[in-house]
């Protein structure tokens, strides 16, 4: 097996299946990449474009080549000595008849074979639900859809069963429930029939035995006569909408025998009794913690494993599982039992969002994240500390909004627990209760009380999770929930203290090994792993699909695994890091670009030139709102957009402008547009505070439409256009710098690298669809292929060839030493001279062997009136690097740029290294 030594992530989808990432191996060998690092791959959703919407995890999905398209993708890695390392999921799958497991729930209830693979609630304290499920699929309410006729039965014939149609919905019908249709026939055979499909509900083995009926029933319908007798006897149950009486009783009847109830939409979020990811009502949760669910849903994986066809898993959104550390071992411990010898070691990595100060715990037996926090480190050293206050004062005093991101969070949390996230909230409080109730001493607290305190502390959670187990929280639990719990009492009156102190103790201070076996110990059990499985989802609604979209002080710190009130980080801190990943954690991902992120990594990267800018961006942006002022619509009680949708937009336009973008040409300005309002539509939704997913207000968000395309498209607004053009351009060069310093340092730094699809040209993308449009890989393979100068690369840096140069050359020292880059230690560099906060440089060392690593950052002012994104050598004055005496004497020799080498010395110059290329990696035997 390859050793792991950098990946790309590809998305695969019907347009881009197996076979077109085969086409591309070449490209990615030459480039570097040891790895694929493939999407889902087991079958979707018809037409997905992500793959996380499962519906069966037995076999790879045949809209991208099935099984035969994978196996050649595998035998052509194999050929280039690369691997695979698999995206899987397994905290939910999609909630659609095409999904056997969810079908079988639907038919059969409780006694279903996978009733208890999903996280339902079966036994409901609502008589509606108790023993059902909710099915919120209806457009309005049940009774209105009843009355026009939308429900229908049907039956498909050559399977022999009957289904209820709606719309593009197509939901089952218990077997038992066929003899109400077949006793209408009036036909000896089928009204028989009718009668054993009925008395289906007290067979021993209903499943076999429906089976069976369903053939005979299907080996009829073969007959004309018989056929047109069902469809005669469906008529009853489906009859024209503007018949109104029997409808009710025949078809309300047979759908109140059903293992569901149909419901409005909008009814999901109070009353829906199963556990979905997030709040989509299209995922239904998987119970990975049972023994059988895990088997059942990762046995094609472990095949493919054991099969030597895949060599790393990545486990997605790890917080949603009941018990992620379980988890992770239980997988470590079945991957290692079925590996190759030489697959070990396999690498796993999960989806975590860590918080300030949070760590992955060893324990897991995990190899390390996704890389969010990578992404975050880089950013924090990206921003000038200075620009912080200034940018938040603008914000807060052109918009009203706080400049504080954290009130934004904490109004955020309690919107998505009392609406989006509403049931799964009810049903913590309600367990509370029960807790409450089980005790005298505790028997009078209310449920409103409760429903207080836990508001409150979920809503100052600072993680997404803590890990509780059954002898108590962990000392760095203890010291997250100790902090929720103090702004919990800071927020509610003193007479709540006593009922958080309770709560703390339910909720893992006191351990559950210290209370007897029993259902009160299940319960507790039970109530602990929901809130765990609460504060997650609230978390990723009310940070980032909610509070990022509210605040935009600077948006290039609104980013997955991103907190926008840590604004920026010093040298030493980025330093601080990188020596405990490497003690820690050295095989993690390291990332700067996901297909969850909000804006591309060079996006980014060129807005967090701003943060050295902030006088100028005030500037700037009270300008264009002078100029825009006529674009702006006068609505019934605000303008729109918003004073804050319209700064958003100003830094959305600032960062993402395309380097070729020719305003002479409508098609590119109105392309250009249209991704823009793409961007626009969800961010205005997300934020939910003029619009939104469940009821989208039309008439702003067709008055912000109609902004933005008069931006580009009205004669009047040419200056604006200019003057936002310009500034983009002003900021380009200093982001380009900002881009191959990030490039680099995600090459270099402890650690895996991972390449987002098409990153290693300039990426100016905003958020998904946008960051997941087609690649032109025609182009980057023809540019890889071509011999080029350094200096060329400089001249057209515009064209994005000098990222991709970077990314080659450097992965190409990593596959001629990879010990040295993944097992090679971290020694911070000190600087000396005018601009040492300016550059930061490392060294990594392995047996002798050293890498040297030197970028700027904070450059604005070194690259200001420059063409290109380089610090001309002079701007850098008396800069120097100060080495370590044992190492004074050694010779280096550059990776980028021309064959240059530099006989050691106490202190290297800056400018000299870096006289040839942005950035510099030397290396010296």
């Amino acid at each position: 097996m390859t050793p792991l030594r950098a990946t790309v992530r590809l998305q695969f989808h019907p347009e881009f299946t197996l076979d077109d990432a085969l086409l591309l191996l070449d490209y990615f060998a030459d480039l570097g990449i040891s790895h694929i690092y493939a999407s889902p791959l087991l079958t979707a959703k018809p037409g997905s474009t992500h793959g996380y919407d499962v519906i069966d995890p037995t076999q790879i999905d045949p809209e991208l080549g099935g099984e035969s398209a994978f196996d050649r993708l595998v035998s052509g890695l194999r050929a280039r000595n690369m691997g695979l390392i698999l995206d899987i999921v397994p905290n939910h799958m999609a909630v659609t008849h095409l999904n056997p497991w969810w079908r079988s729930v639907l038919e059969w209830g409780r006694v279903s074979p996978y009733a208890e693979f999903f996280d339902i609630q079966w036994d409901s304290p609502n008589p509606l639900l108790n023993g059902r499920v909710l099915l919120p699929i209806l457009a309005t309410d049940y009774a209105a859809e009843l009355d026009a006729g939308e429900l229908k039965v049907v039956l498909d014939k050559q399977a022999g069963q009957f289904r209820l149609h709606y719309f593009d919905h197509r939901v089952p019908l218990t077997p038992p429930s066929y003899g109400d249709i077949l006793q209408h026939t009036q036909d000896a055979r089928l009204n028989d029939l009718g009668i054993r499909f009925d008395a289906l509900e007290d067979a021993v083995d209903p499943f076999s035995q429906a089976s069976a009926l369903c053939l005979e029933l299907a080996a009829l319908c073969q007959e004309g006569p018989t056929n047109d007798l069902i469809h005669s006897a469906l008529a009853h149950f489906n009859p024209e909408p503007q018949e109104a009486g029997e409808r009710h009783d025949r078809l309300h009847q047979m759908l109140e025998r059903q293992h569901y109830r149909l419901a409005n939409w909008r009814t999901a979020n109070d009353e829906i009794n199963w556990r979905r990811f997030f709040d989509i009502n299209e995922l239904i949760s998987l119970r990975a913690e049972r023994g059988d669910v895990f088997e059942a849903s990762h046995a094609k994986v472990f095949q493919l494993i054991s099969d030597g066809k895949v060599d790393g898993l990545r486990i997605d959104h790890i917080d949603g599982l009941a018990n992620p550390r379980a988890y992770c071992r239980r997988l470590r411990r079945r991957v290692e039992q079925i590996c190759a010898p030489d697959l070990i070691p396999f690498p796993i990595h999960v989806e975590k969002i860590l918080g300030a100060g949070e760590v992955l715990e060893p324990q897991w037996g995990a190899d390390g994240t996704t890389g969010y926090e990578f992404m975050n480190q880089v950013s924090l050293l990206q921003h000038d500390p200075m620009g912080g206050h200034p940018l938040q004062t603008h914000w807060h005093r052109l918009t009203g909004r706080p400049a504080n991101f954290m009130r934004e969070v904490e109004q955020a949390r309690r919107l998505v627990l009392t609406h989006s996230l509403a049931s799964d909230f009810d049903s913590v409080s309600d367990n509370l209760l029960q807790i409450a109730r089980a005790d005298l001493a505790t028997r009078d607290i209310t449920l409103n009380a409760i429903r207080r305190g836990l508001l409150e502390l979920v809503a100052h959670f600072p993680v997404y999770r803590t890990y509780a187990v059954a002898t108590g929280r962990s000392q760095a639990d203890e010291a997250v929930f100790q902090q929720a719990l103090q702004s919990a009492k800071n927020s509610l009156p003193e007479a709540d203290s006593a009922l958080l102190e309770q709560l703390n103790a339910w909720l893992g201070a006191e351990p559950l090994a210290q209370l007897p076996p029993g259902p009160y110990r299940s319960l507790r059990q039970r109530t602990l792993t929901r809130f765990h499985q609460l504060t997650a989802p609230a978390a990723a609604k009310a940070v980032e699909d909610t509070a990022f979209y509210r605040y935009g002080a600077l948006l290039s710190r609104n980013d997955v695994g991103f907190d926008p009130q840590h604004f920026a980080s010093s040298i030493e801190a980025f330093h601080a890091f990188n020596v405990a990943r490497a003690l820690a954690c050295p095989n993690t991902l390291l990332a700067t670009a996901t297909h969850d992120h909000k804006r591309g990594e060079d996006t980014r990267a060129r807005l967090a030139v701003v943060s050295e800018r902030s006088a100028w961006y005030a500037e700037k942006t009270c300008q264009w709102r002078n100029l825009a002022a006529p674009l702006r619509s006068q609505m019934a009680e605000e303008q729109a957009p918003s004073p804050a949708d319209e700064l958003m937009l100003f830094q959305s336009i600032l960062a993402s402008w395309p380097l070729d973008l020719n305003l002479g040409d409508n098609a590119q300005r109105q392309d250009y547009a249209q991704r823009l309002q793409g961007w626009q539509e969800k961010a205005l939704r997300e934020a939910k505070l003029h619009s939104g997913w469940t009821a989208p207000n039309s008439a702003y968000e067709e008055a912000c439409q109609q902004y933005l395309h008069g931006l580009f498209e009205q004669p009047d607004a040419a200056p604006l256009r200019a003057s936002l053009a310009k500034a983009a351009a002003e900021l380009a060069p200093a982001g380009a710098l900002n881009s191959l310093a990030q490039c680099l340092l995600k090459l270099c730094c402890p650690g895996v690298p991972d390449i987002y699809q098409g990153t290693e040209f300039w990426d100016f993308s905003l958020v998904d669809p946008d960051n997941r449009r087609p690649v032109d890989y025609a182009a980057r393979i023809g540019a890889l292929a071509e011999p080029v100068s350094e200096r060329e690369l400089l001249i057209h840096w515009r064209d994005g060839r000098i990222k991709q140069y970077l990314i080659a050359r450097t992965l190409q020292q990593r596959k001629a030493d990879p010990q040295l880059f993944s097992s090679g230690s971290y020694l911070p560099l000190e600087m000396e001279g005018a601009q040492k906060h300016q550059a930061l440089a490392f060294l990594r060392e392995y047996q002798g062997r050293l890498l040297l690593v030197l970028v700027p950052r904070l450059a604005s002012d070194l690259v200001a009136r420059q063409a290109f994104p380089q610090v001309a050598v002079e701007r850098w004055g008396d800069t120097r690097i100060q080495m370590p005496g044992h190492l004074k004497d050694r010779t280096w020799t550059s990776v980028l740029g021309p064959n240059q080498q530099h006989t050691g010395q106490e202190t290297l110059a800056v400018g000299t290294l870096l006289a040839h290329f942005p950035v510099a990696l030397f290396t010296s035997s």
